[in-house]
């Protein structure tokens, strides 16, 4: 069905693009071919009347398309018409680095649209700089060189849509130089998470946030004046739950959670910083993810004195931060251990700001009671609520000590964790923090 579907798009821009040459060569009037969409037969098909596609943007698409199957498909039909060869710059198009056949310009979908037509051809400009395949962030025109003409660019399709279009699948984006940012999930669940009443109630303001705003947007006064994000501060020592939290919250509501890797986002060169952070907000702009940034404090640090050039370059970085956490329509999250470092300028524009403090002594007894493996009970001697008052470890520290104790157990063939197993990585995890026991 998907790939009877497509074949039968296709066969609609064969048919629009022989109408246009048999209307440029013959001076004949050209005459549209009839299109018929129908509903939940494929990925395509659902997302044009999801989106009201217009006619235009529909062929703009199909164009754009067509090369990632059919590698001659433009030339073919051109051969009909010119069958001895020749130049034929009115359709456009450019060979690629690697393809071998004809690649899609503006001027290509200009002249198949619009032929000589000088209104048609600024209306399909106007569609490829602000129609709903550009504004979706699913197409976009190649830059060309100075005094090149716009439209002469490349039409680029998203490769993820690609897929998506052709085979039906959504594809998550690889990590790498051109995407930097990692898929953060967890096996955890809310009951796995030990926070303060005080933190869980300020927790709640983004599950509602989640959960209600979409309708709440539809009013016409709030929706106006409203920016559709919500932006969040989790901040806190290590340990205490922060980027559990925001993969818990993706689980949640089935949204997938990107971290994004600042190793591969923080350059010293003047504007790199910027370029890599847009490649991970055009990505994210339209697919209802949550964007996690741990450690933010190395981008969305406290400005400094303009005293050199850097320094003022590193102040437009922050401007632009700011501009694009603010643009950002979902949900967005940042991490830092101090609030302090945090650029005030931030904290204004932050929804909530949430406090993850390390565990008290009842929270952290709960924490030793739920880490605890099904497989391996603590033996009688042990007393969790004194180590749990003696001892002020956070959530990650305590199941590293259950993990180490554990493993312990299991290569004696012991059914029981032993209090010195747990003592001897209680210290160890006291030594990482150069503090000594008691």
């Amino acid at each position: 069905m998907q790939t009877q579907s497509i074949a039968n798009s296709f066969e609609v821009l064969y048919q629009m693009i022989y109408n246009r040459l048999q209307s440029h060569f013959n001076k004949a009037d050209i005459v549209f071919p009839s299109v018929k969409i129908e509903s939940n037969i494929d990925f395509l098909n659902t997302f044009i009347i999801k989106n009201q596609l217009p006619l235009e943007e529909y062929i703009i698409l199909l164009a754009t398309l067509v090369p990632h199957v059919k590698a001659t498909f433009f030339e073919n039909i051109i051969q009909e018409f010119l069958p001895n060869g020749g130049d034929f710059p009115e359709f456009g198009g450019v060979k690629g680095s690697n393809h071998r056949g004809l690649l899609p310009t503006g001027e290509t979908v200009q002249f198949i649209l619009g032929g000589n037509d000088l209104e048609k051809r600024i209306t399909v400009q106007h569609l490829l700089s602000n129609g709903i395949l550009v504004k979706h962030k699913l197409l976009s025109v190649e830059s060309v060189k100075e005094g090149e003409p716009l439209m002469s660019g490349r039409l680029i399709l998203d490769h993820e849509w690609v897929n998506r279009f052709l085979t039906g699948i959504e594809t998550t984006p690889k990590f790498g130089p051109d995407f930097p940012a990692k898929n953060i999930t967890t096996a955890m669940s809310w009951d796995d998470l030990v926070l303060n009443n005080y933190t869980q109630n300020q927790l709640n303001e983004i599950l509602i946030w989640v959960k209600h705003n979409e309708t709440l947007m539809q009013d016409e006064v709030l929706k106006r004046k409203i920016k559709p994000g919500y932006r969040a501060l989790f901040h806190g020592p290590s340990g205490t739950g922060k980027t559990l939290t925001a993969s818990l919250l993706g689980k949640h509501f089935n949204k997938d959670v990107y971290r994004i890797d600042l190793s591969q986002v923080v350059s010293k060169y003047i504007g790199e910083t910027e370029k890599n952070l847009e490649k991970v907000f055009q990505k994210a702009e339209n697919k209802n993810w949550i964007l996690f940034f741990d450690e933010a404090d190395a981008l969305f640090g406290k400005r400094t004195n303009v005293q050199n050039s850097h320094d003022r370059y590193a102040n437009q970085e922050v401007s632009y931060l700011l501009q694009r956490i603010e643009d950002f329509p979902g949900l967005l999250i940042l991490a830092s251990n101090l609030k302090s470092n945090m650029d005030d300028a931030f904290l204004r524009r932050f929804h909530t700001i949430i406090h993850f403090s390390a565990p008290n002594a009842q929270e952290r007894l709960k924490l030793w009671e739920k880490a605890f493996p099904a497989s391996c009970k603590p033996e009688p001697s042990i007393q969790l609520r004194d180590i749990a008052d003696k001892y002020e470890l956070n959530g990650a520290a305590i199941l590293n000590i259950i993990h180490y104790a554990a493993l312990q157990s299991i290569s004696r063939d012991d059914q029981y964790i032993r209090n010195a197993d747990l003592i001897e990585a209680i210290r160890k995890e006291y030594r990482k923090e150069e503090r000594t026991m008691s």
